[in-house]
């Protein structure tokens, strides 16, 4: 034997050893392959799609991990953001810090993130088609308004200290409008050529408002900073006024009921904003900071400041008045010519004569209609929405990697692309959670949390020929298995804005 050679015996055991290796992990694909050929086969004359967050028209997925956005945050955690427990008080506000829908900027402000936004753009949506199906148009007037203005209406010392007040470096005087109803008259008062025939006009906007409030609390709902949407009716007799008023109360009811909110119209008093009557609209809850009582035999309601001292019988057939809390998100007035009258705002009538304009003012808190629906919709740990504003409809979930389901992942990426192709409504509205380094259970137990309306899951029924989706309705609960074919038919029938 020549020095230079190892050993034949040993060298012949290694081969063995590392021939049964291989071996092992050619046995390990084999038993892969009917698994793998069942994907591929359903995956056939699919084209790849990259992960992007972006434009999903250009065809890319819209992917968890890239959303801006603090997730899952401890108690002890959301309460250091607040300052101290006293200033966490309602589910809404406690839920919307934790889950990264909003982080506070200072007192009674906050950041809206990517979340809110999206709701907040799609509640925008809905309350446009409504105003604009009575005949609504949309403007958008200065956040910034002169004290003159506010002067003249005698609201720049009636306001108080809920009025931001500040002065420019040449020492006029203005405020952070909390509302603008000095604005728009002085605006159709600059038109001297309003006809009757133009008539009825209403003008609205979505527009941030402010108000100093002393102790801004329950996140959203009392802000200091917030969205308004505020509609102003210009009419040519008080009767054309009502019927204007009236028109705008349905409106409000049928954005409410497409909602799917519970709220009561209630008579109020009319404030600081004047006028001779008043509304608000209620959202039974028992956070809220403002009461009302209901006749359930006549339907009669109104906010208790508006009733008698321990008056308990109805007003109009004597039955038993119920109490309730109530969340105020929207309220309406009925001017008549106190401002029009102020500023002269005029308008031509049919024999060429000027008369002042009856007016209306229609307000809805848009910020705090989101957070107030949270409040009412949610659980103590999970957030529901409103089906036509959650955020994105559809949570799709891939297996983990790594786990005996991997191959399936695939699967997962095309049935978004299926989904995105084949219901052109959803596009934008789908978010795969592509943090596969985390369990299913985990990642689901988020989507819970988060309140999509619907959690599709590739788990082992995916593994099936053909494939099989888990599905589930988070406002129902119900939970379905369904083919990819299945899946897209189940969500044809979700109405999106």
């Amino acid at each position: 034997m020549r020095a230079d050679l190892p050993p034949r015996g040993p060298r012949v055991l290694h081969k063995c050893f590392s021939g049964l290796g291989v071996m092992k992990g050619l046995l390990s694909r084999c038993r892969a392959l009917s698994v793998l050929a069942i994907c591929s086969h359903q995956l056939s004359g699919s084209s790849p799609h990259r992960f992007y967050h972006c434009d999903p028209e250009r065809g890319k997925r819209l992917v968890l991990s890239r959303m801006f956005q603090p997730q899952n945050l401890r108690e002890d955690q959301v309460l250091s953001l607040e300052g101290t427990s006293g200033d966490l008080t309602c589910k809404s506000q406690r839920l919307m810090l934790q889950v990264g829908l909003i982080h506070p900027a200072s007192p009674g402000c906050y950041h809206l993130l990517p979340y809110t936004v999206r709701a907040m753009e799609k509640l925008e949506r809905v309350i446009d088609q409504e105003m604009r199906a009575i005949g609504g148009q949309k403007v958008n007037m200065p956040s910034l308004s002169p004290g003159e203005l506010w002067r003249a209406t005698n609201r720049w010392d009636l306001m108080g200290k809920e009025l931001l007040r500040l002065r420019d470096r040449h020492g006029k005087e203005y405020c952070l409008g909390p509302t603008h109803e000095e604005a728009v008259t002085a605006l159709v008062a600059s038109q001297k050529t309003v006809s009757y025939k133009q008539l009825p006009l209403l003008l609205y906007q979505v527009t941030r408002k402010f108000r100093d409030e002393p102790r801004p609390r329950f996140g959203l709902l009392r802000g200091r900073e917030f969205y308004m949407k505020d509609m102003y009716s210009f009419d040519s007799s008080p009767e054309a006024a009502r019927h204007t008023y009236g028109l705008v109360c349905e409106a409000y009811g049928s954005l409410f009921r497409r909602l799917g909110l519970r709220c009561i119209r209630v008579q109020a008093d009319v404030g600081s904003i004047g006028g001779t009557a008043s509304h608000e609209f209620q959202l039974p809850a028992d956070i809220g900071e403002d009461r009302f009582a209901v006749c359930s035999g006549c339907g009669f309601s109104a906010n208790t400041e508006t009733l008698r001292w321990l008056q308990t019988d109805c007003p109009s057939c004597r039955g038993p008045l119920t109490e309730a809390r109530g969340i105020e998100v929207g309220h309406t007035f009925y001017l008549g010519t106190k401002y029009s009258s102020i500023f002269n705002a005029q308008f031509t009538d049919a024999q060429g004569k000027p008369c002042l304009a009856e007016m209306g003012c229609y307000g809805l808190g848009v910020t705090r209609i989101l957070a107030a629906a949270i409040e009412v919709l949610s659980t103590e740990d999970c957030l529901r929405w409103p089906g036509l504003l959650a955020p994105y409809q559809v949570c799709l979930i891939p297996p983990k990697k790594g786990s005996k389901e991997e191959v399936a992942a695939e699967l997962m990426d095309h049935l978004y692309d299926l989904i995105t192709e084949a219901l052109p409504q959803l596009r934008g509205e789908v978010l795969l959670d592509d943090r596969t380094h985390r369990t299913i259970g985990n990642r689901l137990k988020d989507a819970n949390k988060f309140g999509y309306p619907f959690v599709i899951i590739a788990g082992k029924r995916a593994l099936e020929d053909p494939a099989h989706f888990e599905v589930w309705s988070q406002n129902t609960g119900e939970v379905v298995f369904l083919t990819r074919e299945g899946v897209t038919e189940f969500l044809s029938q979700v109405r999106v804005v």
